[in-house]
């Protein structure tokens, strides 16, 4: 059954070719806000806010309030990227590259959606040839939200929280979560994963089913 497109916001700091990696399709309409210095988007036609890899975590700040009742309402955020400010609601990443990235390995740990479904999780571990590339530190996960992957040290790098907020939150370490890689591939871990949480957004979000009475 056909369903409509997850109304997505995408947060731009101006990085050269940052719209070459999000791509509406059949899961995914996208509009991108870019960050000037009077960044005040409203969030509120939006089901989902996503905020890439790169993106300037001082301008997140300044819409702290307007996040956390964007996802009050019930609706989504992926944060692909180590924020640094204290804007993402309950939870905090943590900079920590004092492990050796040879030591590093990722592991599943809790998955309720099936969003490692057909995602090798080794392309995480060893990405690019080496182990720990994909995350450089760890999230301070809120009380009950879900650790999907952890570390060597059961640190959680992957976190997916309904508890903090009315609302659905997924959150990496680290990781260019995208519909499409660098190097044009659209079948990588990182992006299967990323259209795996988008089809959750559609179940949980207002998006329903076109031929819906």
């Amino acid at each position: 059954m056909p369903f409509v497109m997850v109304n997505a916001l995408l947060i731009s700091n101006n990085i050269a070719g940052l719209d070459e990696y999000y791509v509406s399709n059949e899961l995914v309409q996208y509009t991108v806000c870019r960050i000037t210095k009077d960044f005040d988007p409203d969030l509120t036609p939006y089901d989902l806010l996503v905020v890439p890899n790169g993106s300037d975590h001082v301008a997140m700040l300044k819409i702290k309030d307007k996040v956390r009742a964007f996802l009050d309402a019930g609706k989504a955020l992926i944060c692909s990227d180590g924020w640094f400010t204290d804007w993402v609601p309950g939870n905090q990443w943590v900079m920590d590259n004092s492990k050796r990235t040879i030591d590093i390995r990722y592991h599943l740990k809790t998955d309720r959606y099936g969003l490692f479904s057909d995602v090798d999780l080794n392309e995480l571990t060893f990405s690019h040839g080496m182990s720990g590339w994909w995350a450089c530190g760890y999230i301070r996960a809120a009380d009950g939200a879900d650790v999907v992957v952890e570390d060597t040290w059961q640190r959680p790098i992957i976190v997916l929280d309904e508890v903090s907020t009315n609302g659905i939150m997924l959150l990496t370490a680290s990781g260019p979560l995208a519909d499409v890689t660098f190097s044009g591939d659209r079948e990588d871990a990182l992006v299967k994963l990323y259209r795996n949480f988008l089809r959750r957004v559609q179940v949980k979000s207002r998006a329903i089913p076109v031929n819906a009475d």
